[in-house]
């Protein structure tokens, strides 16, 4: 465990393209020691070891495939890995009374409050996007919605790389739901994802989330207000996936001192009103 002057920190999902990045953010962070890590089974870096394969020579911690294994060297967890494993790893941390922080997406409702309900045990933090400038985004379009009132229609594009294996992102669906909370609506019957064909008009109550794979797009997030002869869009660039590690970095600081609780990135950043 974590001396008074470090917090110990194991990563999940070691191998992946966040996962290496996390390390690096944990590195470049006082107070901070990474403690072991963990892949999936068959992974590369199981057998390259985790300095040789994120070019760190001076790594020594190790890397295994059970999260049991080493989580009694664990003060949070931060977790970037996929649905079935992240939900295993909560399982492991809520015996284990060790705070996580997850930045997998995807997650269904009901697996959704299972991390709820494991905030009434650990203190976890839950977010599918963990960049500063997102969260802004998140604080912001709530406000410009409920501003412009309904004679702008909201519409929701996102660009990913073609890698990425969900879709629409978990920060659309965040965006979408911000969006349909301030305007009352229930975004079940609101949503479309994609338009084709003879549609006719657009609904007054009607938000499109369209999304994009191309390339090696970090993530770009654009939402529209079209209105009577004027539109607004907020956008956000994804330049670096660091702006994501250096994200989880803060929550994890954050968890590790909170006290049980199901908390998100505004939580984190503060920015809940």
């Amino acid at each position: 465990m974590g001396s008074e002057n470090s917090l110990h920190v194991v990563v999940c999902g070691a191998g992946g393209r966040m996962g290496g990045r996390i390390i690096h953010a944990i590195q470049q962070t006082p107070g901070l020691k990474l403690a072991a890590s963990v892949e999936r089974p068959g992974h590369p870096v199981l057998d390259k070891g985790l300095a040789q394969y994120l070019g760190l020579p001076e790594l020594t911690v190790p890397v295994i495939s059970d999260l049991s294994g080493i989580i009694d060297k664990a003060d949070v967890i931060i977790d970037f890995t996929s649905i079935e494993a992240s939900l295993t790893h909560l399982q492991i941390a809520k015996v284990n009374k060790t705070p996580m922080v997850v930045g997998t997406t995807g997650f269904d409702v009901d697996q959704c409050k299972m991390f709820e309900e494991a905030g009434k045990q650990i203190a976890v933090c839950l977010s599918p996007n963990m960049s500063v400038g997102v969260n802004l985004l998140f604080s912001l379009v709530g406000q410009v919605a409920k501003i412009l009132g309904k004679e702008y229609d909201p519409e929701i594009i996102e660009i990913h790389h073609r890698l990425k294996k969900d879709a629409p992102s978990g920060t659309a669906m965040k965006l979408a739901h911000i969006l349909a909370d301030a305007k009352g609506w229930d975004l079940e019957k609101t949503e479309i994802h994609g338009r084709k064909g003879i549609i006719g008009p657009r609904k007054n109550e009607e938000m499109g989330i369209h999304a994009v794979r191309t390339g090696d797009v970090v993530g770009e997030h654009t939402v529209i207000f079209g209105g009577p002869a004027e539109r607004i869009e907020l956008i956000h660039r994804a330049h670096s996936r660091d702006i994501f590690a250096f994200g989880a970095v803060k929550a994890a600081l954050f968890v590790a001192g909170a006290k049980p609780g199901f908390y998100d990135m505004q939580d984190v950043l503060g920015l809940k009103r």
